[in-house]
């Protein structure tokens, strides 16, 4: 029995998503488990995953469009099941809409069928045979035999409506006119009756995209479209610095020891460890030490998750994303090492899923490999802090009283004040910086 894909809620709250692309052609065979599509939530892309083995018989939405939760998609079909008459079984399963919207859909007539109108000479003697036409069959003998009609059509087609005409249009034109940001009243229609179709707002849209700029006045510039994840991102931290009551701690960290452990660590290992994953290894170290610090703010309480999971951000094509890692503290530092590169790398293409973007209570991120010494971030709703971590650097330090040079670390923790004071937050710095200064603790 053939059934009826519709877009998924692949992120809690969602109500659209954009169907990036079809993983398999119209007519290939799946079975279960086997992606089909690939979905663009704000955060991350999704692949959408069979339920069953089945047959690809249509897709209803193209690549690239955006797409409203619950809204049909393609038509599946079951294991050697055979479909003779496609429209019928489109109309049995109730798809004779707009595919992806739901919003119903007059029929147009075809582009390759031109609308039927009496002579020009005949419509100019007697206005009746406009509005006989669809009833009179002899008008298409006339109009085929009448060459003029088709000029007569032409001209009609290149000039709006006149002010106060009633402007006939199907509801997919208008949707589309809409969508574009164009009055369905500046459109020339080549429907009966001037109806404006589909077709003609599409020539339209068309013109307007080739048609050459307006001449640039004062200082030129590009644009540049938003994507998805960078609008989601800047509605978030727009929230987090509106909502959440920021304060910031600093601090400089000896890190001499920690470069010389990283250094033993990854002689003869496979898997290279980073300055930054012995930073994420002790914050989540710091956690443990100071559980008050692992929680995060709602509406009715403080929530204090079991397990000690790290955001880590990753800068993409697309924007910034933080995955998250589970159980840090249960970790050795190469495991950990080998799960942030995993992460990074699927987060630059675009291959996380929705699950690995969600949880966690502190972000980290690092700007110090593009020299930046220090600098304070803004937090990721809704977790309770982010650490923003600087650059390592040989600066002159006092040691047993003796002037010396030492390599130091600035770090930044940025905290929302709601779900945790002050002391606590002081009380989880001086853990981190303990653990950073004495890193054989870190692999304890």
């Amino acid at each position: 029995m053939a059934t009826v894909l519709r877009m998924p809620e692949v992120a809690a709250a969602a109500t659209e998503a954009v169907l990036t692309e079809w993983l398999l052609p119209e007519g290939a065979t799946f079975a279960a488990s086997d992606a089909l599509a690939t979905v663009e939530t704000e955060k991350a892309l999704v692949d959408i995953e069979a339920d069953a083995d089945g047959t690809l018989l249509k897709l209803l939405v193209p690549g690239g469009k955006l797409v409203d939760v619950g809204a049909p998609i393609a038509v599946l079909a079951a294991v050697g099941e055979q479909v003779t008459d496609l429209a019928s079984l489109l109309t049995q399963l109730g798809l004779d809409q707009d595919p992806g919207s739901g919003a119903p859909v007059a029929e147009e007539a075809p582009a390759t069928s031109p609308p039927v109108e009496a002579p020009a000479e005949t419509r100019a003697a007697d206005p009746t045979v406009v509005e006989a036409r669809a009833a009179d069959p002899t008008v298409v003998e006339a109009r085929a035999a009448d060459p003029t009609v088709v000029e007569v059509r032409a001209e009609r087609a290149s000039k709006p409506p006149a002010p106060g005409v009633r402007v006939f249009s199907s509801p997919l034109a208008r949707k589309i006119a809409k969508g574009a940001g164009l009055a369905i009243e500046d459109i020339p229609g080549t429907g009966p009756r001037n109806r404006v179709l589909r077709r003609d707002v599409e020539a339209v849209i068309a013109a307007r995209a080739s048609a050459p700029p307006p001449p640039s006045v004062g200082t030129s510039h590009d644009e540049i479209p938003h994507t998805r994840l960078r609008k989601a991102m800047a509605a978030r931290l727009q929230q987090s610095k509106r909502e959440a009551p920021h304060f910031y701690l600093r601090a400089t960290v000896r890190v001499d020891r920690l470069v010389t452990l990283r250094a033993e660590v990854n002689e003869g290992s496979d898997t290279r460890v980073s300055l930054n994953d012995l930073v994420v290894k002790a914050v989540g170290g710091a956690h443990a030490r100071v559980p008050e610090m692992n929680a995060t703010w709602a509406e009715d309480a403080v929530r204090r998750p079991h397990s000690v999971d790290v955001a880590v951000a990753v800068a993409t094509e697309r924007g910034l994303v933080t995955p998250v890692v589970r159980d840090v503290p249960g970790l050795t530092v190469t495991a950990l090492a080998a799960r942030v590169q995993d992460l990074a790398a699927r987060a630059r293409d675009g291959k996380l899923k929705q699950e690995e973007l969600e949880g966690g209570t502190i972000s980290v991120t690092n700007l110090g490999m593009y020299g930046v010494e220090e600098f304070a971030a803004i937090i990721n709703p809704p977790h309770a802090a982010i650490l923003a971590v600087g650059a390592v650097r040989d600066e002159p330090v006092v040691e047993d009283g003796v002037l010396v040079v030492g390599k130091t670390l600035k770090v930044t923790l940025s905290v929302d004040h709601r779900p945790v004071d002050g002391v606590v937050a002081a009380q989880w710095l001086g853990a981190f910086v303990d653990l950073l200064e004495h890193p054989a603790r870190v692999l304890a």
